[in-house]
C-alpha cells in the first residue's frame, strides 16, 4: 500500500463530515438530536450490512472483544453524535465545527499518554496551525453566540471531541485484529440500539409527526454519507497513527463554508482563504516524514 492512500481517504473524510455538518443544521429542528442521530447510523449500518454479505466477511469477535467494540461504537456513534447535535441546539455550526477541530489535539495528547504514538513538536504546530486556520475560515461566525447559554453549547462540543478522540486510539488495536468493515458495521448497531431509548425519550414513537420531504431527503444523504465514511475513518486509522487521520477533521469546517458560499452566495472572503492556506500548512507539518535519528 502506498503512504499517500491512508491520507487521500482520511481527507475525503474530513470533507464528508463537513458536508454532514451543514445537513445536520439544516434538519436538527425537524426532531430530537437522538432521533436524529438513530435514523442516521441505522441508515449507515444498513448500507454496509450487504457488502458484508456479499464479500461473506464474518461478524464475528472473540467474545472478550464484544463488549469493547460495541462501548466504542456507543460512543463514537451515539453519544458523540448526540453531543454534536445537541450542541448545535445551542450555538452556531461554524462554531460547533470550530470547537470539535480540537479533536486532532485532543487524539495526539492521549495517544501520546498511553504509549500509542510520539509526540514531536512538528506535528504539534502542525495540529495547532490546523485549528488556527478553522478559526481564520469561520471568522467573526465564531464569536457569535446565539444563545445567553452558548457556553452550554460549546462544552457539549468539546466533550463530544474528546469522546472522539479517545475511541480514535482506542480502536486501532481492534482494527489490527478484524476485518475494517466489521467492526464499522456492529459499531453502528450497538449505536442504534443505543440511540433508539434516547429516541424514545424524546418522543419518536408516540409525538413525532415525522421529517419533511427534504428533511428527509437530507437524513437519507447524512445516513449514507456516514456509512461510507465511517469505513473509510476505520481503514484510514488501522493504516496511519490517529492523529494524521484525524487531524484531517480541520478540513469540515472549511468544507462548511466554501458550500455556503456555493450554494448561499456567501462572501468569499480573505480571512477565509488565509485560513484555508494556514490549515493545508498545519495538515503538511503533521503529515512531514519524522526524521530518523542518526
Amino acid at each position: 500500500m502506498k503512504s499517500w492512500q491512508p491520507v487521500a481517504v482520511a481527507a475525503a473524510v474530513g470533507v464528508q463530515v463537513g458536508l454532514a455538518l451543514v445537513a445536520t443544521r439544516y434538519v436538527v429542528g425537524e426532531s430530537g438530536p437522538a432521533t436524529l442521530a438513530m435514523f442516521r447510523y441505522a441508515i449507515g449500518a444498513l448500507c454496509l450490512l450487504p457488502v458484508l454479505y456479499i464479500q461473506k466477511i464474518p461478524l464475528r469477535f472473540a467474545r472478550r472483544d464484544i463488549l469493547p467494540i460495541a462501548g466504542l461504537g456507543i460512543v463514537q456513534f451515539g453519544i458523540l453524535i448526540a453531543l454534536i447535535n445537541y450542541g448545535l441546539s445551542y450555538i452556531t455550526a461554524a462554531r460547533v465545527a470550530l470547537l470539535f477541530a480540537s479533536f486532532p489535539l485532543m487524539t495526539m495528547v492521549i495517544a501520546a499518554l498511553l504509549g500509542r504514538e510520539k509526540l514531536t513538536a512538528v506535528k504539534t504546530v502542525g495540529v495547532l496551525l490546523t485549528m488556527a486556520g478553522v478559526g481564520l475560515a469561520l471568522g467573526e461566525k465564531v464569536f457569535d453566540a446565539s444563545s445567553a447559554e452558548h457556553w452550554i453549547g460549546e462544552a457539549i462540543v468539546l466533550l463530544a471531541a474528546f469522546c472522539g478522540a479517545l475511541c480514535s486510539v482506542l480502536y486501532r488495536p481492534y482494527l489490527q485484529r478484524y476485518p475494517t468493515l466489521s467492526i464499522g458495521a456492529f459499531a453502528m448497531l450497538a449505536s442504534v440500539g443505543f440511540l433508539a431509548l434516547l429516541a424514545t425519550w424524546e418522543g419518536v414513537w408516540t409525538q413525532w409527526s415525522g421529517y419533511s420531504p427534504t428533511g428527509w431527503a437530507a437524513v437519507i444523504f447524512i445516513g449514507i454519507s456516514s456509512g461510507i465514511g465511517y469505513y473509510g475513518w476505520l481503514w484510514a486509522l488501522r493504516h496511519a497513527s490517529p492523529t494524521r487521520v484525524t487531524v484531517f477533521l480541520g478540513l469540515s469546517p472549511v468544507t462548511a463554508a466554501l458550500l455556503g458560499a456555493w450554494l448561499l452566495a456567501e462572501p468569499v472572503t480573505l480571512p477565509l482563504l488565509l485560513g484555508l492556506v494556514v490549515l493545508l500548512t498545519g495538515l503538511w507539518l503533521a503529515h512531514r516524514p519524522e526524521a530518523k535519528p542518526g
